[in-house]
């Protein structure tokens, strides 16, 4: 075993609690890897669609985050999947999608840090102003506000790499 400090930052378990955050705002739906790629974008980056201040800070080619998020939110889905915090929900057309379980909420209600706090406050104006839109209103607020990137998010593919939808 290794002396080295886990890393937090940037890791599967730090997007696995804003995935179960976004998931449980806006419970029962189900989302797919894609979707939740864009929520994790969104939920840091409110303030670049109208919604409260911005958790992250604006840093110029921001929207590029995306293309290196998706493969991350994979690996965080499937965290949150073994510690029972979210499950897996078929659709015949989507194929698998993903919702936050009942387990999620009582971890979410003992994170009480200001970030987390103002995490949820952000998940909740999430799911009341975007969440609830048609998928293809979701890929036209990414087209919008993202711009650029969405055609080579859209497909899954990035960086050259093969597409790996569950």
């Amino acid at each position: 075993m290794s002396g080295a400090a886990p890393v937090l930052f940037n890791s599967p378990l730090e997007t696995g609690v804003r995935a179960i955050v976004v998931l449980n705002a806006a419970y029962p739906r189900a989302f797919d890897v894609t979707e939740i790629a864009w929520f994790d974008h969104l939920i840091v980056h409110t303030g670049d669609i109208g919604g409260p201040e911005s958790l992250h800070p604006d840093v110029p080619q921001r929207s590029g985050e995306l293309l290196v998020r998706r493969r991350l939110v994979e690996d965080s889905l499937l965290v949150m999947r073994r510690l029972h915090l979210v499950e897996f929900v078929p659709d015949g057309d989507a194929g698998l999608l993903y919702r936050a379980s009942e387990e999620a909420v009582g971890v979410i209600e003992l994170m009480r840090s200001p970030y987390s706090i103002a995490l949820r406050e952000r998940a909740e104006w999430l799911a009341s102003n975007v969440l609830s839109r048609s998928r293809p209103d979701l890929e036209h607020l990414v087209a919008e506000r993202i711009g650029r990137w969405r055609i080579e998010f859209h497909g899954g593919d990035y960086a050259g790499e093969t597409s790996t939808h569950v």
